[in-house]
């Protein structure tokens, strides 16, 4: 009988172990899913105004009340910003309550920082104010001025669900800046992740970049998955984007930037198709620089083509865009020159990628159509990196691994 009590103290012990053992493992996860109430988490910066002098930036807390500020300084060392003799500008922020997935309020923060000096590093914090409720200390560089030489990531369709999804994302982005470790931005081509709503999915996004979000602009695209039912609350509440688009897109969809002599246009495959074309017209008849290249999810000509579109790529035949970044199809894809339907010279048309994917979900090859010079499916995450220097640009596309699969130089 003894040895019966013996063995059941034995068990309830255990259970009470197991159930502690649960509760904080628990705990632990909600400090993490909650990021501990009023730090900020999911920090992302963008370009909005001129790259030479501002630098935009959004974070979101879980305590709805809690203020925003962004603290920067000239420099490198994180340990100004803690320095009340140094000289630290302190910016007021655009704060907003929205909704949790789970219905409960948190807050996004928007800032625009303006005023810097071209070809400039410095480092910044955001949070609360209060010292025990700032982010980590990143630094970013301005454009310079008259900057004829730089590279840009291209990466598209990073979207998944689980913490392992976004960590085949994570790889890509790696890999990419191992390659090019001096590119200045990122250019998205859309679905970033499987569905708009799930939080988690983008904490995953920002956190399996490993604080390149928070130094490195990300210039996103509109895709399917970020836009549904002509919803994008929630993609374009996690980025500070120009709001130079066409009036009846939704803000932060579509809008344009120029970055040293190239023109950027982002267009929104997923509503007011025919709305953006006046707007695309003016806008590129507003633009002087050397370069035009053109980002956006559904393809006019990738593994296949979107009719919708058709009368867009006229207009980019009729001013000349040099290269137009797609996605959606989940494969690589990349077109001979093209102007008016038909295959043309180098440097008398456009050219259209896809760069595969940076996630998890690939699609079988479709079939080749006139158009393509080159088009497989190797089953691996890709990306590209695309440099302009004066009248020549280069776009390589490596795999996840390092491996180059494609090249090709556009001359002016």
């Amino acid at each position: 009988m003894k040895g019966l009590k013996s063995d059941m103290w034995w068990i309830t012990g255990i259970c009470i172990l197991l159930i502690a053992g649960v509760i904080v493992f628990q705990w632990i996860q909600h400090g993490v899913n909650d990021h501990r109430g009023e730090n900020p988490y999911d920090l992302i910066t963008t370009f909005k105004g001129d790259g030479q002098t501002s630098r935009a930036f959004t974070w979101f807390t879980n305590d709805p009340d809690a203020e925003g500020i962004v603290q920067i300084a000239q420099g490198t060392e994180a340990n100004v910003l803690e320095d009340p003799s140094s000289l630290i500008t302190t910016y007021q922020v655009t704060s907003s309550v929205i909704k949790n997935s789970d219905g409960k309020n948190k807050a996004v923060h928007k800032a625009e920082v303006t005023g810097l000096q071209s070809g400039s590093t410095y480092v910044y914090r955001v949070g609360s104010g209060k010292q025990e409720e700032w982010s980590e200390a990143y630094t970013f560089t301005t454009e310079k001025d008259n900057e004829d030489h730089f590279t840009f990531i291209n990466v598209t369709d990073s979207q998944g669900v689980t913490e392992a999804d976004f960590g085949l994302w994570g790889k890509t982005l790696d890999q990419a800046f191992a390659i090019f470790p001096e590119a200045k931005f990122i250019v998205h081509n859309g679905d970033l992740t499987e569905e708009p709503e799930n939080e988690e999915a983008w904490s995953f996004f920002v956190n399996k970049a490993k604080g390149r979000l928070a130094q490195i602009p990300l210039m996103p695209v509109t895709g399917n998955h970020d836009e549904v039912d002509k919803n994008a609350d929630v993609y374009a509440g996690h980025f500070n984007l120009p709001i130079n688009g066409d009036e009846e897109s939704i803000s932060g969809t579509n809008y344009s930037f120029d970055y040293g002599h190239v023109h950027f246009v982002f267009l929104n495959t997923e509503s007011n198709i025919k709305g953006q074309l006046g707007w695309l017209k003016n806008d590129l008849e507003s633009s002087s620089q050397q370069w035009t290249i053109v980002a956006m999810h559904r393809p006019a000509y990738g593994g296949n083509t979107y009719d919708k579109v058709e009368k867009w790529v006229k207009v980019f035949d009729e001013y000349g865009v040099d290269l137009v970044l797609q996605g959606h199809n989940h494969e690589y894809s990349r077109s001979y020159p093209l102007r008016d339907g038909v295959i043309v010279n180098d440097g008398e048309g456009t050219v259209y990628v896809t760069t595969n994917t940076a996630g998890q979900k690939f699609n079988d090859k479709k079939e080749d159509q006139f158009y393509h010079a080159v088009h497989f499916q190797n089953y691996k995450q890709m990306f590209a990196g695309i440099t302009v220097n004066g009248n020549k640009l280069v776009y390589e596309a490596y795999d996840v691994d390092g491996e180059k699969l494609d090249e090709f130089l556009l001359k002016k």
